[in-house]
């Protein structure tokens, strides 16, 4: 009683100074100090100052990576209040790689472009990205409208203990966060290297984070139409995965196609719980 209690102070403790009101204003500094690090590096970088060659937009990639960190950090916290929720999280972070793609790839274009046939096919990939995010961003406006939560347990007794349960995988996922960032830190400063599957690794864990939290809600309900639904979250969240490893289309491809499955399963969901209702 005594470690849970202490868990729950320093867990609660954190995440209300993270939804405080401060919160908007430290993001917004964060961001913009990557932003202006970002402007630093890429002129060193053209200086040749730094061994690293960087792409013009450096900098707008750098202040969207540091976006992507809060988003997770987000991301986290909603888990122990909601797994739809976390889903939705989990494709605006997908929305902001996608973004981030693109001003990635633009970095790597002349500032000149020659508008021939070889050009445009250059832009293809950029265009792709940018219209999945907006794709993205409105299947996940959608999926939210959609939700209706419907509690599984059947005691406060039991509702507390399943989100106390949440919170131990969420507070393991915080940490491994802060491992994936510190790696990536020493390896950029000692092999001058950007890991580029930080968030590979993360969907990783997200994916037996959504499994295992699966597998504790069996303990509360083992109703067929709960059962799938948390099943077919974690499969999104694998398709997730998947898109961020894939060729280019295709990423974008297994992202629309997990978050169209995700909204008509929302969307079934709620149709049979109606029923379950007006009978």
């Amino acid at each position: 009683m005594k470690y849970k209690n202490a868990f729950l102070n320093i867990y609660d403790g954190l995440e209300n100074k993270w939804h405080s009101i401060q919160k908007s204003k430290l993001i917004s500094n964060i961001v913009i100090f990557f932003f202006i690090v970002g402007i630093i590096s890429s002129v060193l970088s053209f200086l040749n100052i730094i061994p690293i060659k960087l792409g013009k937009f450096f900098a707008i990639e750098l202040a969207f990576s540091a976006l992507l960190f809060v988003e997770v950090f987000d991301l986290f916290f909603i888990i122990t209040h909601s797994v739809a929720d976390s889903v939705g999280k989990q494709f605006e972070i997908i929305s902001l790689i996608l973004l981030r793609n693109s001003f990635k790839e633009l970095g790597h274009l002349p500032l000149n472009i020659k508008w021939d046939i070889a050009s445009l096919q250059n832009l293809m990939p950029i265009i792709a990205d940018a219209v999945g995010a907006l794709m993205i961003f409105l299947i996940t406006v959608l999926f939210y409208s959609k939700q209706r939560h419907v509690q599984i347990t059947n005691s406060d007794d039991e509702k507390n203990h399943f989100i106390l349960q949440k919170k131990v995988v969420a507070a393991f996922m915080i940490l491994f966060f802060f491992a994936l960032v510190i790696y990536s830190t020493i390896l950029f400063f000692t092999k001058g290297t950007i890991n580029q599957n930080l968030f590979n690794q993360l969907y990783t864990a997200l994916i037996f984070s959504d499994i295992l939290i699966l597998i504790l809600s069996l303990r509360y309900s083992n109703l067929y139409v709960h059962l799938f639904r948390y099943s077919s979250f974690a499969l999104a969240t694998v398709i997730l995965r998947l898109s961020l490893s894939a060729p280019q289309y295709i990423n974008v491809l297994l992202s629309v196609a997990a978050g169209l499955f995700v909204l008509l399963v929302a969307n079934v969901y709620n149709y049979l719980n109606s029923l379950k209702i007006s009978n």
